[in-house]
């Protein structure tokens, strides 16, 4: 695991100490003096008493920029809806982007200028597992809220007293993996499965999950190095085992990647996406541009292939939530089309927002880590499942269902499952979660 270092930036000691001194005057938080009951408060970095600032790292550029880097659309035009709505106790949103072309050493860099220089209240979203491994530490060690990482690795949420200002926000690869192991092992009992894993925790975590129900099943495991797009190898080596099912634990691009090779190898298994690399019209897309234009199949590239969601995307336009977010993007959006990762940005936006409202009119870091361990639980929203926040426990949604896609959209194979980590059963969900419609304004109350 990358950790963040003082050798990171040039002239880091500089900056941290002028951070500090800055910090004392009350640079980036409310004005030093009154708090807004008339009690004297000392200033919250990224806080002011019309301003709360955020920050965020997406790859923006890069192999995994295709998909991801629509998702910080879909936060902005959120928080602009929320922000022309007159924001959170009179508050606007400022949201900060930077560019990490997820390289760990780019998140570094960047996550450093987003809490020294632009003095931001919290991360919120930063994407990918081994880039916000990079920057995790540092911002518990600085008193950072780091909230919603945008993946699903153990790291953000199975231990919460080593790192106390971090959450998860979708369901983690582990309980993924285990839901998907179930159903191949109820459903498809026989089959010989092949595991293309990228090589760091989601491969990791993923395994774990699917290996507690098909151990005695699978055949072969190959894993990529994210960047290396040379994924001829693997396949090869799944083929030569005679893997006739083969789930994946990747990102959008080696989809696409794994898609393309098996053509060219004659090698049809079926398949079996988490939902991180599932988005049908983007492997779409990507499968023409890496083929340069001799593949052509557009929604249709990943008809009967498997895969997980548990949130409403842009298949289900009649959904409450997927009409808010049609709503959203028509006002706010910057006129492109509404995808599933814009979705996933507003989508967990929206749980920032829930925060902020119950944490408060002095809000402070403190007080909105403490507001998502003792409420969190209950924050109603489009996940289909609850969430899993308490003090000993920051990882996300809890659950989510099998799915088949056919011309880019999901038919339900499984009703919504949930589950924890190790040894938790797996069940089906009962809290009417899936059935949540949002509130009139489209904002969550106090």
């Amino acid at each position: 695991m990358n950790t963040w270092s003082t050798r990171t930036v040039p002239g880091l000691a500089a900056l941290v100490t002028a951070g500090l001194l800055l910090s004392a005057c009350g640079a980036g938080g409310r004005p030093a003096g009154e708090s807004s009951s008339g009690a004297p408060a000392a200033a919250v970095v990224g806080v002011t008493d019309t301003t709360i600032k955020v920050g965020a790292h997406y790859p923006l550029t890069g192999v995994a920029a295709p998909g991801y880097s629509e998702i910080p659309d879909g936060v902005k035009a959120y928080f602009d809806f929320v922000n022309a709505a007159g924001g959170i106790h009179g508050r606007q949103i400022e949201y900060i982007v930077r560019d990490d072309g997820y390289n760990p050493t780019n998140t570094s860099s960047v996550v450093n200028e987003l809490v020294l220089k632009d003095e931001v209240f919290a991360i919120v979203g930063g994407l990918g597992t081994p880039t916000h491994s990079a920057v995790v530490d540092f911002l518990n060690d600085e008193g950072v809220p780091d909230l919603f990482v945008s993946s699903g690795s153990l790291g953000w949420g199975d231990r919460p007293a080593e790192r106390p200002m971090t959450f998860g926000w979708q369901p983690d690869y582990e309980i993924e993996g285990k839901i998907i192991g179930q159903w191949i092992k109820e459903n498809k009992p026989d089959a010989r499965v092949g595991l293309f894993l990228q090589d760091d925790d989601l491969g990791v975590d993923g395994e774990k999950g699917v290996r507690r129900f098909l151990g005695d099943q699978i055949v072969e495991t190959v894993r990529y190095t994210s960047g290396n797009t040379d994924v001829a190898p693997q396949l090869a080596k799944l083929q030569a085992a005679k893997a006739d099912l083969i789930i994946g634990f990747n990102t959008p691009s080696y989809t696409a990647l794994t898609q393309l090779v098996s053509m060219k190898l004659s090698y049809q298994p079926a398949w079996f996406y988490s939902s991180i690399g599932s988005d049908a019209n983007l492997v779409g897309a990507l499968l023409e541009r890496f083929s340069e234009g001799a593949v052509k199949a557009g929604g249709k590239a990943l008809d009967g292939v498997y895969t997980t969601e548990y949130i409403p995307g842009v298949d289900s336009p009649d959904n409450e939530w997927t009409k808010l977010w049609q709503k959203v993007w028509a006002a706010n959006g910057n006129g492109k089309d509404l995808t599933n990762y814009r979705i996933y940005g507003m989508s967990h936006a929206y749980a920032f927002v829930q925060a902020l409202q119950a944490a408060g009119q002095d809000v402070t870091r403190e007080n909105i880590v403490a507001v998502l361990e003792e409420k969190g639980a209950t924050f109603d929203g489009p996940q289909l499942a609850p969430f899993r926040y308490s003090k000993d426990n920051h990882l996300g949604i809890g659950g989510l269902q099998v799915t088949q896609l056919k011309g880019g959209a999901g038919t339900e194979l499984t009703k919504v499952l949930v589950t924890d980590l190790g040894d938790t059963p797996i069940t089906e969900d009962t809290s009417g979660a899936a059935q949540d419609a949002p509130p009139a304004s489209g904002i969550p109350g106090n």
